[in-house]
């Protein structure tokens, strides 16, 4: 019979580092709070001994996990990536860990997604958007877990909301659009069945355009899946329509780059048949022939602020008010004027 093998304690490592037994716990569980040369002969020390905090011990101790649970309706989408990604390195930076969960935007599997993410254990949880089913929030309430909102401030009055007005930003978009010339406009969108960013999205459209005295003929408005292919067919349906809008608002990057796709695959000129925007401002939308137009959304400092807003609630401190954050409408050279004799558009 093999003699078990001892493993290392955190007692180990303060000896071996020549700190306090105190000094060497908040360097691993808070390192931003200890002096940096404290924090490096911590970590020489973890390492030299190879130990391995027992998770499970410490959340039994304290009651607590230190870490934060955060619910996506997709990974697949890169915005989503860039602000995972800094909400991961600030709640690091804090000393928490980030686990991620999807449901694929199947909203009936929400409330099983974030119930088996509560039952990992967490202190808090992230969200993407303000539209949740009664059996979500009722979850939430019966664990009396903090949460945050996030990607939006439309249709709601819960104060720990960290994103942009959808609605505002897709009518600023609208009204660059409008000041081109457009008038016949198409509208392709998520489902907007609980989904406050796709209704908010679609709704600041349709808002510019009735100031304008415009409205958008219902075969016009499309609903797709957020996916390139959802684009491709978006266009596909225009396509096969007897009259077809001048430019078209699709709701996610994602939708429009697909649909600038099939508009090369079917020999439709952008702008010059048919102008395209997006919304979301990712990366890749620079890459295009030609560049998107669309809504730059701010999703690293939505990490950030939701990985610090959570935090706050979770160690019982008031967090900053969380008003909308800016939005940025880039205009590129997806959008061009109407193309020479227009169709009247349908009028309010």
């Amino acid at each position: 019979m093999k003699p078990s093998i001892r493993r290392p304690t955190l007692a180990d490592v303060a000896k071996l580092a020549g700190v306090s037994l105190g000094s060497a716990s908040r360097a691993l569980s808070v390192p931003k709070e200890v002096k940096p040369a404290t924090l490096e002969r911590v970590n020489r020390a973890v390492a030299q001994l190879g130990y391995i905090r027992d998770g499970a011990a410490a959340a039994l101790a304290s009651r607590r996990t230190r870490t934060v649970g955060a619910v996506y309706p997709t990974l697949n989408n890169p915005i989503f990536a860039h602000s995972t990604h800094s909400m991961q390195q600030t709640l690091w930076e804090m000393g928490y860990q980030l686990l991620i969960a999807s449901h694929e935007y199947h909203d009936d599997d929400e409330a099983a997604v974030l119930r088996a993410t509560v039952e990992r254990g967490v202190d808090g949880i992230i969200m993407v958007g303000t539209d949740h089913s009664d059996e979500v929030f009722a979850l939430l309430h019966q664990r009396a877990l903090p949460y945050v909102l996030t990607w939006s401030v439309d249709d709601s009055h819960y104060p720990h909301c960290v994103g942009i007005s959808n609605y505002d930003a897709s009518y600023d978009l609208a009204r660059c659009v409008l000041a081109r010339g457009h008038t016949r406009i198409g509208v392709c969108g998520g489902p907007i069945a609980r989904n406050e960013r796709a209704r908010g999205r679609r709704n600041g459209v349709l808002a510019a355009l009735r100031e304008h005295g415009l409205s958008v003929p219902p075969e016009w408005i499309i609903e797709q899946p957020f996916s390139f292919e959802g684009g491709r067919q978006a266009i596909r349906d225009y396509w096969a329509l007897p009259e077809r809008p001048t430019v078209i608002f699709f709701g996610t990057d994602l939708l429009a780059m697909g649909a600038l796709h099939e508009c090369r695959r079917l020999g439709i000129a952008v702008p010059g048949e048919l102008s395209i925007v997006g919304f979301d401002g990712i990366d890749e939308t620079e890459m295009m022939q030609p560049e998107l137009t669309t809504v730059s959304i701010p999703a690293q400092e939505i990490g950030r602020r939701a990985a610090r807003h959570i935090v706050d609630l979770i160690e019982k401190r008031e967090p900053p008010p969380a008003g909308p954050l800016a939005h940025v409408v880039l205009e590129r050279g997806s959008l061009g004027p109407p193309p020479a004799r227009p169709r009247r558009a349908r009028r309010a």
